[in-house]
């Protein structure tokens, strides 16, 4: 029989693993009963129940302190809380931009610019350029991201492919630029100067990225795509509902710009938000005046803000598009993100978290084994944490001595984090990252998984790295 705890008074792991086991199974047989869309709308009520059986399975076998359990949940509360009013804008962002006229301005002159074939591949430099330069991968899905699927939908490319080719993008320079939160994060926990560990990154990221840019190639070469005429029709029909004007790309010039001088992201969100009313105002009057109830333009703006907003363009594929859901829209994947940090804290306080992590630590001596246990533990934080923030955090604090005790490179478990976890939350559908671009793109999670070619590919590499480069050695040489 399992014993219930460890010499070190935390839950045994076996009893440690239960939550977990569930909240797998539950999304598994969700999964195969209700669809991919249906994770998205039970998921809270899953992590919940999960959270409440840890509390249950820790009361019995290893009652835990009232103390640390607050403290696990302000952790958790203190990394995934701020994300909230970031949400909220996106919305309000995403739903400004697209009435007034900036999201079909860029979706016209995509269509007008870019080739049908090259599409995805032109979707993943672009959003990988866009997110190099501001540092976020988050502001790039909201932003250029929305415009590429328009583009690539008119096109008649999968929602999901399209998807993946942002997301490849976005977090290929979110990973890779030194503006960006993650990245000083998982630099500064593992004691790394930013650029030597950037420089360190490219090991995998680049390899990478080449395979998503030839998966990307290929696809775009061998789909049935539409033609150029029906391209032209629904441009026709954009100008007909929208007044496009090379004026309105400048909102997103100017969001990037703020970016990169590191405005802060609230008031950069805010300051897009207003760009969005502007146009609305100035270039969409027409709009405006067929959304005013009684004539009031001010609570037509609110409820394009805020509510479910959408308009007849006589186009079945246009109507699809517009359509928005303001911050009422986003309020499922708020109520997603809370529930993800409830159970994480709930992991945390209990110390069940710790329980599992430690067991995978035993035994292991050789480089490869280490990278493999790492980036295993990346991956399996970011699944009980629901963020990257406090995986990067939690995975690094448990592998310093680690890698110090084996005269391991600090680099390598710098990088080792970054391809197990930043590049990976936004493929877990509890995570803060996977549910925030799966509203934003209005894709669900488990959907543009497979085609997220970039970010399942870097903890592959950095196995395979691992495996024939380090096969035999337990040291890390300084000049890899």
């Amino acid at each position: 029989m399992a014993k219930l705890t460890h010499k070190s008074g935390l839950p045994s792991p076996i009893f440690s693993a239960i939550p977990i086991v569930y909240l797998i199974t539950s999304l598994v047989i969700l999964l195969t009963t209700k669809g991919t869309d249906a994770i998205f709308k039970y998921s809270q009520l899953i992590l919940l129940s999960a959270a409440v059986l840890a509390l249950c399975v820790s009361r019995i076998f290893c009652p835990c302190s009232w103390n640390m359990l607050k403290i696990g949940v302000y952790k958790s509360a203190k990394q995934i809380l701020p994300a909230v009013p970031i949400l909220i804008l996106i919305a309000m962002v995403s739903a400004t931009w697209m009435y007034g006229g900036i999201v079909p301005s860029l979706i016209y002159y995509g269509l007008e610019f870019i080739s049908p074939n090259t599409f995805l591949v032109v979707t993943c430099l672009v959003c990988s350029v866009i997110s190099v330069l501001t540092g976020s991968s988050w502001t790039t899905c909201a932003t250029i991201g929305i415009a590429f699927m328009g583009i690539g939908t008119v096109m008649g490319y999968d929602e999901a492919w399209i998807a993946g080719a942002v997301i490849s993008g976005a977090y290929f320079g979110d990973k890779m630029s030194p503006l960006s939160d993650t990245t000083v994060l998982a630099a500064s926990t593992t004691g790394v100067k930013l650029f030597d560990h950037i420089r360190f990154l490219f090991f995998t990221t680049i390899p990478a990225m080449i395979i998503a840019f030839i998966v990307y190639f290929i696809l775009g070469y061998t789909s049935e795509l539409n033609e150029a005429t029906q391209n032209s029709e629904f441009a026709i029909y954009l100008t007909h509902t929208f007044n496009i004007s090379p004026w309105l790309i400048l909102a997103p010039v100017i969001t990037c710009t703020l970016i990169v001088l590191r405005v802060n992201v609230i008031i950069t969100l805010v300051i897009s938000t207003a760009l969005g009313i502007l146009g609305l105002i100035v270039f969409e009057p027409q709009l405006l005046s067929l959304l005013s109830q009684e004539n009031n333009p001010l609570a037509a703006i609110l409820g394009i803000l805020f509510t479910n907003t959408s308009i007849n363009t006589n186009n079945s594929l246009l109507n699809e598009l517009v359509i928005t859901g303001g911050v009422e829209g986003m309020m499922n994947t708020i109520y997603l993100v809370l529930s993800a940090m409830i159970f994480g804290g709930v992991m945390l306080g209990t110390g069940m978290l710790s329980s599992i992590t430690r067991s995978c630590l035993k035994g292991i001596k050789k480089t490869s084994s280490v990278v493999n246990t790492t980036i295993g533990s990346g991956l399996f934080m970011n699944s009980c944490t629901g963020d990257q923030y406090l995986s990067i955090i939690l995975t690094a604090n448990l592998y310093k001595k680690l890698y110090k005790k084996l005269n391991l490179d600090s680099k390598l478990l710098g990088r080792s984090i970054e391809d197990s976890v930043s590049v990976t939350s936004v493929l877990i559908p509890w995570n803060s990252c996977g549910i925030t671009q799966s509203t934003v793109l209005g894709v669900a999670t488990l959907s543009y998984l497979p085609f997220c070619v970039f970010n399942y590919m870097c903890p592959i590499m950095s196995i395979l790295i691992a495996q024939f480069y380090y096969k035999n050695s337990s040291k890390v040489k300084a000049n890899h």
